[in-house]
């Protein structure tokens, strides 16, 4: 592997080279495992915690986890934030026994002033579909999403189409579904909602949180 960036001129041309090799595909329809992964930072910034953790789809139980602590791999620089965390997530990918056939991050992918968030650098490192459920906006704008589950609205940036925000429970805030990397968005959209029969957010990223966040404290 080539030497981490340690500058925002040497990191944007990793971007710009990596971003070319993002595979446009429909990916699987129904995988049979699925890693959620997240970072926990502790309060000045200086340490972090990351989490992958490997769901089975079937019952969202717990197949794998992997959590390992380290420190941000670069300074935070807006558009660059996946500089920080891809190392440790990836050390933690490499602690698993069990390989998820689809990675969740909690970030984007395609919805990025650039078109490659997190979600698309680690699918395109792993080479592993991947996509982003936010709980925010980076960019775009969208139409007002209906109330309903299920309920979805186009994420428009410059006039491309990025992600989609997704009502993923009646009557509760949107979440914002990007895809990185050999999914498409309809898929990455119908497995969010799968993933999320209770609560807001998909149980890839609450599992996910809570293990970074444990131990990290």
């Amino acid at each position: 592997m080539q030497p981490w960036p340690r500058t925002e001129e040497e990191a944007l041309a990793v971007q710009d080279a990596l971003r070319s090799r993002v595979v446009v595909e429909d990916g699987p329809a129904l995988p049979a495992t699925v890693a959620g992964l997240d970072i926990a930072y502790s309060a000045d910034d200086s340490r972090l915690a990351a989490a992958v953790v490997v769901l089975n789809t079937a019952d969202l139980s717990v197949a794998d986890t992997a959590v390992v602590r380290g420190v941000p791999a670069f300074p935070y620089v807006p558009g660059l934030f996946a500089f920080r965390e891809v190392p440790a997530l990836l050390d933690a990918l490499d602690r698993l026994t069990v390989r998820p056939e689809v990675l969740i991050c909690d970030g984007h992918g395609l919805a990025h002033p650039r078109r490659f968030g997190l979600a698309a650098h680690l699918g395109v490192l792993t080479d592993l579909p991947s996509f982003g459920v936010g709980k925010t906006r980076l960019v775009g704008d969208w139409e007002p999403v209906g109330a309903e589950r299920g309920a979805r609205s186009a994420l428009v940036d410059a006039g491309e189409t990025v992600g989609a925000v997704l009502r993923t429970q009646t009557g509760v805030k949107p979440v914002f579904v990007s895809v990185g990397h050999r999914i498409g968005l309809d898929r990455a959209c119908a497995l969010t909602l799968r993933l999320a029969p209770r609560f807001r957010l998909p149980e890839t990223t609450r599992v996910a949180d809570r293990a970074c966040r444990d131990h990290l404290s």
